[in-house]
């Protein structure tokens, strides 16, 4: 059960540039005024939004790419933003494009964007050497846990996550 006035949380927010309007995997526009008919499981046909993807394809440039050996380090740069500001983290997971955590935050949806942002404001400075400008895209996927099945189910997908650097809270209580 979160504490009272928190929320468990699955945020998933994406590195910059990795994740256009049109892509093949399917998108929402941030008004949802623009949406494929797909998701990444099941991806909406090649064809549609084609355009758009080339369009965003040609003038946007490259995706930004964390690389492997920096992705415990920008974990545990989240991490101990999280763990400093007293938020219980679950499980967390880095890939060099995206990333996953289950966290207790606010309940208030601003607050929690807040929190997100200082995060990755954090994780960024830490590789502005390795990876210089901006590291994570705007904004993110902020998605409320609705009942333990839900976590449950949420902790295994993150777990599952492949290529990734995962904490796991668990193991930390076992070694601690």
């Amino acid at each position: 059960m979160p504490a009272e006035g928190m929320q468990w949380w699955h945020i998933v927010i994406s590195t910059y540039k990795s994740w256009l309007p049109g892509d093949k995997r399917g998108f929402r526009s941030p008004d949802h005024k623009v949406h494929s008919s797909g998701d990444y499981k099941k991806p909406p046909p090649i064809a549609e939004h084609a355009a758009l993807r080339a369009y965003h394809n040609q003038h946007s440039g490259n995706p930004v790419i964390i690389p492997a050996d920096q992705l415990e380090a920008v974990g545990r740069a989240i991490l101990a933003k999280l763990q400093k500001k007293k938020h219980r983290v679950l499980v967390l997971s880095i890939a060099t494009t995206h990333s996953h955590w289950l966290v207790e935050l606010p309940n208030d949806y601003e607050e929690t964007k807040q929190i997100v942002g200082q995060c990755k404001s954090k994780s960024s400075h830490l590789i502005r050497e390795i990876v210089p400008g901006r590291v994570w895209a705007a904004g993110g996927d902020f998605n409320r846990i609705k009942d333990r099945q839900h976590q449950l189910n949420v902790l295994g997908y993150i777990l599952k996550q492949k290529d990734a650097w995962i904490w796991d809270f668990r193991k930390e209580e076992a070694q601690g």
